[in-house]
Parts: structure tokens; sequence; C-alpha cells
């Protein structure tokens, strides 16, 4: 009797830790998804709001920007330079969350 219990407690404390575990990885999935969106939309109010381009925050931004953004830094083309920021960097903002939220679900019912 002592063995089964032992089993089952051991099964019991085995389901709680990967439930934690799944717990940690999806909460940090979603921040570093959050925190891409956040650099990609930091880029986007910098530039649409005429900050210097030579200033050292505007450009550290931009420097992380430019490679999250992905293929959609070029998708559209406006004159416009800001709208070009604006429109190209605001989709890669939302495709970041939007695959962020599925891949964190994705992973919880896999846990």
């Amino acid at each position: 009797m002592a063995e089964h219990s032992e089993r089952r407690h051991q099964r019991g404390t085995a389901v709680l830790t990967r439930a934690r575990i799944v717990g940690v990885l999806a909460g940090a999935l979603r921040w570093i998804g959050t925190i891409v969106a956040v650099v990609l939309v930091a880029h986007v109010v910098l530039t649409v709001g005429g900050a210097n381009p030579e200033n050292g925050i505007t450009q550290f931004v931009a420097s992380w920007a430019d490679p999250l953004a992905l293929g959609f830094r070029d998708l559209f083309m406006p004159e416009d330079p800001k709208a070009r920021v604006l429109v190209n960097y605001g989709i890669a903002a939302l495709f970041w969350l939007i695959v962020t939220s599925i891949v964190v679900r994705i992973v919880r019912r896999l846990g």
C-alpha cells in the first residue's frame, strides 16, 4: 500500500513540475514577444515623432528594430519615409504579437 501511495505521489509531483516548467516557458515566450513588439513600436514612435536620428537612443532602438522587423522592413514602399516605417514596422510588431500568442497557446496545450 505504501508503495502505491509513493508512486502516486511521484506522478503528482512530476505533473506539477511539468506544469510549472510549461508555465515558465510560456511566460518567457510571452515576454520575449512583447519586448520585441515594444522595440518595434518604439522605433515607429521615434521615427514618426521626428526624433533626432543621430541621437544614441534613437540609433540603439533602430539597431534592434531593423533585424526584428524581419521581411516586413520593406514590404510596403510609400514615398513618405515616416509612413514606410509606420506601416512596415507596425505590421512587424503585430506579427510578433500574433505569432507569440499562437506559440504560447501551443506550448500550453502540449504541456
